[in-house]
């Protein structure tokens, strides 16, 4: 039973929370750390949990990560992509249509559900979760920094589009901002970009990665992870090898990762002669072994919501190197203890660092015992309270 006003929960009620997102079909970090979260939620704590997946055809575009049974996923299976289809000026009125659609359809899904708290995502129709015409309280993950949400960075728009795409980016942040009930960001530099927001609180990432063997830092093999698009920064990496290439041409990097970036990035490995010492593979779902035959791990993103490649990493007992990117990559890896954060954009420094863990065995086995401790400030039960406690005051 709930008492009349808004946000107050019986104790003895289940509490009920619903979660917004595009598509759970897509290998990415956010995808992975909401579906680990629900799982959690709905297995430990007993809530009822709901996914909303308003672009996903579950039938052509299965989930990428496990999702337990306890959790009800909702596909709304709106073509969003059919929009493609037509030429301009007739595809903006079909994108309208679509989007007009899939308002109504997210509102009364909504509606049905009724639940305590609506959760959106930063970076996907945020203004549209904050603003439904329900009781629930209002919350929104950040999982990009602000400053790089629905950044159009590295594409091939027009002039005209690009324009466009910054106006509405910043009407879309400051209508977040001023809607949502409470924002939570990954790390504490993000947390201050939303001074303008009702509340904001910072819970991390974590991982539940198995890890059947950790490291031994003796192969001679650096990795890297990501989705191969500009933000990772993987042209960095590349330039960053053939430096390190000329000094330890018997070392190996391996990129595990797919995206629009992989054809510019495979010339980029011709243009270094670099084929022979660089691997781009597929992404995995055995990411757990590629870690633990590897001896160090490369980060080279231009910015990160969080990073959760490193903490798996850490966890899997590799040395990291990273640039010092906003936001989250410095508040992970402890510089000179667990890894190195170098200046962000800094190729020379970074081929350095590199070459200082390839050089030095004793090093790299020093900050792989400390990446372990370091991991164990992430543990999945600690966070997962963390969201618990909150969530539980903010309804009592």
């Amino acid at each position: 039973m709930r008492t009349s006003g808004r946000h107050v929960l019986i104790k003895f009620r289940t509490m009920k929370i619903a979660y917004v997102i595009d598509s759970l079909a897509s290998k990415g970090g956010a995808e992975r750390i909401v579906s680990d979260k629900l799982n959690y939620m709905a297995e430990h704590y007993g809530y009822d949990v709901y996914v909303i997946t308003c672009y996903q055809n579950q039938q052509q575009d299965p989930n990428t990560y496990y999702l337990s049974e306890k959790v009800s996923q909702i596909n709304l299976n709106i073509s969003y992509y059919r929009q493609y289809r037509y030429r301009y000026p007739q595809r903006l009125w079909v994108k309208w249509t679509i989007y007009r659609r899939l308002i109504q359809v997210l509102k009364n899904t909504v509606q049905q559900i009724d639940p305590d708290v609506l959760v959106g995502l930063g970076y996907f129709m945020a203004d549209v979760v904050t603003g439904m015409p329900c009781r629930a309280l209002k919350l929104v993950e950040s999982h990009d920094a602000r400053s790089f949400s629905l950044l159009d960075k590295g594409s091939k728009r027009s002039f005209w589009s690009k324009v466009y795409m910054r106006l509405y980016r910043k009407y879309y942040l400051k209508k977040v901002e001023r809607r949502a009930d409470l924002i939570v960001t990954l790390s504490n530099a993000e947390a201050k970009e939303w001074m303008k927001a009702k509340r904001v609180e910072v819970i991390p990432n974590f991982t539940v990665m198995p890890v059947l063997q950790q490291s031994t830092c003796q192969n001679k093999r650096v990795m890297a992870a990501g989705r191969l698009e500009w933000q990772k920064g993987f042209d960095r990496l590349i330039a960053s090898w053939a430096k390190v290439h000329d000094k330890h041409s018997d070392w190996h990097l391996h990129i595990f990762g797919s995206g629009t970036m992989q054809h510019q990035l495979t010339e980029l490995i011709t243009f270094y002669s670099l084929e022979e010492a660089i691997t781009i593979h597929p992404y995995t779902s055995a990411i757990d072994r590629e870690y633990s035959d590897s001896s160090i791990f490369a980060l080279s993103s231009r910015f990160e919501g969080f990073g959760l490649v490193l903490l798996e990493a850490m966890q899997s007992g590799l040395p990291c190197v990273t640039f010092d990117c906003p936001y989250g990559p410095s508040e992970v890896v402890v510089d000179n203890q667990t890894g190195f954060v170098v200046n962000n954009g800094d190729v020379d420094a970074f081929a350095d660092r590199l070459c200082c863990l390839i050089e030095d065995e004793v090093l790299r086995k020093r900050f792989s015992e400390a990446s372990v401790r370091r991991a164990k400030h992430y543990d999945v039960e600690m966070v997962m309270n963390q969201w618990k406690t909150l969530l539980e005051s903010l309804l009592r």
